[in-house]
């Protein structure tokens, strides 16, 4: 691996903070971008693929990441650049079809108005702050896990994946 760009994932900065030091710990290169700066670094020809992680895969392959995953596949898909999910296994949920029966996380809007305890918004302004989105299995390459690559048909690889283990 020449080059990690790690999106800082707002609004936690989970990429910022956790990403970059494990990617440190490993001394694998990296450098943190905003969130934003994803189009750009795909459409320079920056970035060969795109791996991210999930916290729940539905039996069709739908991904659900943190907020700000599904906008990064449709990118990746725009400019030809292959997109896994990395994840283990007890991430695959066999008893959920499909990513639109994953409920979706609203968090606190404060987590969006403040930066370190300060408003960064008018007074009084509403916010909107989804913790997670959902990527369709269609723009997923491979799905990686501990037992091997995924591909699709997903709910075919799923089930083997999942049988294989005797889950």
């Amino acid at each position: 691996v020449e080059q990690v760009w790690v999106d800082e994932t707002r609004p936690l900065l989970q990429g910022a903070r956790l990403t970059a030091w494990e990617l440190q710990r490993l001394g694998i290169p990296f450098r943190v971008v905003t969130d934003s700066s994803a189009g750009a670094l795909i459409a320079r020809g920056l970035v060969q693929k795109i791996v991210v992680g999930a916290d729940r895969i539905a039996r069709n392959g739908d991904a659900a990441n943190k907020i700000g995953t599904y906008p990064l596949a449709v990118l990746a898909h725009r400019h030809g650049v292959p997109f896994y999910v990395a994840a283990p296994l007890s991430t695959l949920d066999p008893h959920t079809a499909h990513g639109g029966a994953i409920p979706i996380e609203e968090r606190d809007g404060a987590e969006v108005t403040h930066l370190l305890g300060t408003s960064v918004v008018p007074a009084g302004a509403a916010a909107l702050n989804f913790a997670f989105d959902v990527t369709p299995h269609d723009l997923i390459a491979a799905i990686l896990t501990e037992a091997g690559v995924l591909k699709a048909p997903f709910e075919a690889s799923i089930e083997g994946a999942l049988a294989a283990r005797g889950v």
